[in-house]
């Protein structure tokens, strides 16, 4: 089953920032059909990102914003509430999985916000990096036990790469996860170094992205991230996409430039 195919603003933050409303019409231009929000709602503010969403045809797939709780809370969830987000993505920190009391501290964190959230009629999804997988506490898989602890309101954003990283095959992921996989982030590399790894357009690197999208079968949105880029990020963009696209993995729109 394929999904719609977006793209992670941090992929293209840089020229963003200098010009949105036309980075995102070449997004749109290049058959993409969301985007998740990074960076630019800070920098521009929620009413002009979503309206440059809009003006450009794009879809909001989710705002990766932090976890709206603490002091935060309320201006986090005003921003995302004038942005129209309905789904708001973000992650732990490596060293909240060195143990169990550790995980439990930081689910809490997430549960409140899961809560928060959930009081303005949006929903909270967890965003995985590498070390949920590659630690074990109690002999039991951090993740496992992350995702035990949390809410069963949150939902997964599954980083695919950084899953491979860890240790850990994202189809199995998937498979296990079900319904509750909704998002996955796609970046190719050679997914060995969080710090160093230098990503390729998708499809060149070392994932099986027909073996880990043919196994998210709830999943609602591909959405490509490129960091770390060498070379033009929009002719990365469009190989990504023709490689997704031309597996029968993913849906967009033709090109029109």
């Amino acid at each position: 089953m394929t999904a719609p195919l977006a793209v992670m603003a941090y992929s293209v933050l840089e020229p963003a920032l200098c010009d949105l409303e036309g980075t995102l019409a070449r997004v749109a231009d290049l058959g993409f059909l969301g985007v998740e929000t990074y960076g630019i709602v800070e920098h521009y503010g929620p009413a002009r990102v979503r309206d440059a969403l809009a003006g450009a045809g794009l879809a909001l797939t989710s705002a990766h914003t932090p976890f709206p709780a603490g002091a935060e809370a309320d201006r986090l969830l005003d921003e995302a509430e004038a942005l129209g987000a309905q789904t708001l993505v973000w992650s732990m920190e490596r060293e909240e999985f060195d143990d169990v009391a550790s995980i439990a501290r930081g689910v809490e964190r997430v549960n409140i916000a899961a809560e928060n959230a959930a009081a303005r009629g949006m929903r909270i999804a967890y965003h995985n990096h590498f070390a949920e997988f590659a630690h074990t506490v109690d002999g039991v898989q951090a993740y496992d036990v992350l995702l035990d602890l949390l809410d069963p309101r949150v939902v997964v954003e599954l980083d695919a790469y950084w899953t491979v990283m860890g240790g850990a095959e994202p189809a199995d992921v998937l498979r296990r996860l079900g319904a509750r996989a909704e998002f996955v982030h796609i970046k190719d590399g050679p997914a060995v170094s969080y710090e160093d790894d230098v990503m390729v357009p998708i499809g060149e690197g070392r994932i099986d992205w027909p073996g880990v999208l043919t196994a998210g079968a709830s999943l609602r949105w591909h959405i490509v991230e490129l960091e770390r880029l060498e070379g033009d990020v929009f002719d990365a963009l469009r190989t990504s996409r023709d490689h997704l696209v031309n597996a029968g993995l993913s849906t967009a729109r033709e090109e029109t430039r």
